[in-house]
């Protein structure tokens, strides 16, 4: 009896491990079955694509030229199972991978140097954004006061609706039941102003032990279905729509350095192993339906239609839910990088508490402080004994974070 149930098991997380399962495609028929909602969605699809065509012009990045996006996110646990410390830190590791994965800061992505040679004119992509949880001037009623961090618990985000209008305004992120054996969903393109938002399954969110009831579960542990969900939010279809491509811009996903493929791809294959459309398929995107492990690059072209997008809605965004934070972006440098182990961190002016995680490729931590009371504007950091190669390290203050790559040769 118990060799049958240990098969069962076995079989039912072979089958969980080898399939991705998004509903996006469920959300955006129920979003045109409604004439309101269809509307809303027309309206800004047809805003996306003057800004689309704007950018392909080179005539301005955004509104902002030359500055980084910040968008501001709220986190949402609607079933508060396990100690809110543990939401907190497990919704900021979250928002960790998407800088990092928005950025092209992630460390696999130099597998790209290894499969590139399989996908001529294919380059890797960055929107150049960061992702904030708020903290201040919450919603009324979110028993949340400034300081706290946009972080809630219990409220199901009115009873598993996929809005919400009371969080109008935020990239509000929803960790709840998806459905059936769907790992996430959201709108493709999504509004800001209509409180909409990008809901994960418990067994997806973040990465590492997560907390009692959420636990990050193989192979989609790595937090990159968040990566791909919120790509649909800002304008991105799955890579693998069509093999009919006689106009890239208007056919397929419509983005024209993502090659033809007309199935998802799951697992964990080799650069350039599948074959679909006489062209190699693109596998380590992050809109195809790869292992988190697999996934690790957006195209240029991606990052051009997501930053399009985000021009077309950019003034939904509230702009006084955050503080500090361009203070706290261009308050900090390393000095040198690269170097030998051992660096400064160059504060421009004095910030009184913050800490420091550095991580190996492994996502190890090989070194963390926090400077409490500090009065300095030079923090010297030594590392021994440490291996040549490239490290993540991540500097928090009051819930803001910023994670830069350091390279020890």
């Amino acid at each position: 009896m118990k060799l049958k149930l240990l098969i069962a098991l076995l079989f039912v997380q072979l089958g969980y491990s080898q399939q991705r399962t998004c509903g996006m495609e469920q959300n955006m028929e129920r979003i045109m079955n409604d004439p309101i909602a269809r509307q809303n969605y027309l309206n800004l699809q047809a805003k996306f694509e003057i800004e689309l065509a704007k950018l392909e012009n080179n005539t301005n990045r955004l509104a902002s030229p030359n500055a980084t996006i910040i968008i501001p996110v709220a986190v949402h646990f609607p079933a508060a199972t396990a100690p809110t410390s543990c939401l907190r830190a497990l919704a900021q590791t979250q928002i960790d991978i998407l800088n990092l994965d928005y950025n092209g800061l992630n460390l696999d992505i130099s597998q790209w140097s290894g499969a590139r040679s399989n996908y001529p004119g294919v380059n890797t992509g960055n929107m150049d954004v960061r992702f904030v949880l708020a903290n201040r001037n919450h919603p009324a009623g979110s028993n949340l006061v400034d300081g706290d961090l946009a972080v809630t618990f219990g409220t199901n985000f009115l009873g598993s609706a996929d809005s919400d209008g009371n969080w109008s305004g935020y990239m509000n992120l929803v960790c709840r039941n998806a459905g059936q054996n769907i790992l996430g969903y959201s709108p493709l393109g999504g509004s800001p102003s209509n409180g909409q938002t990008v809901v994960i399954a418990l067994s997806a969110f973040g990465k590492g032990a997560g907390c009692p009831g959420y636990v990050p579960r193989t192979p989609y542990n790595l937090g990159r279905t968040l990566t791909h969900e919120l790509g649909h939010f800002f304008n991105l279809n799955h890579t693998f729509t069509s093999c009919t491509n006689t106009n890239c811009a208007t056919q397929g996903d419509k983005v024209c350095d993502t090659p033809p493929s007309n199935n998802a791809v799951g697992g964990c294959p080799a650069a350039g192993a599948t074959i679909q459309c006489n062209e190699n398929t693109l596998t380590m995107n992050y809109m195809d339906y790869t292992n988190d492990a697999c996934m690790y690059m957006f195209t240029e072209g991606q990052a051009t239609r997501m930053l399009a997008y985000y021009n077309a809605i950019s003034s939904q965004f509230l702009t006084n839910v955050l503080s500090t934070n361009t203070f706290f972006v261009n308050n900090f440098s390393i000095v040198p990088n690269p170097n030998k182990g051992i660096f400064d961190i160059q504060l421009k002016s004095v910030l009184n508490d913050y800490s420091i995680v550095i991580y190996d490729t492994t996502g190890r931590v090989i070194f963390e402080k926090e400077y409490v009371n500090n009065s300095e504007l030079n923090q010297i950091v030594t590392l021994n004994d440490t291996m040549k190669g490239v490290y993540l390290i991540s500097i928090r203050s009051q819930g803001d974070c910023l994670t830069k790559k350091i390279i020890i040769d």
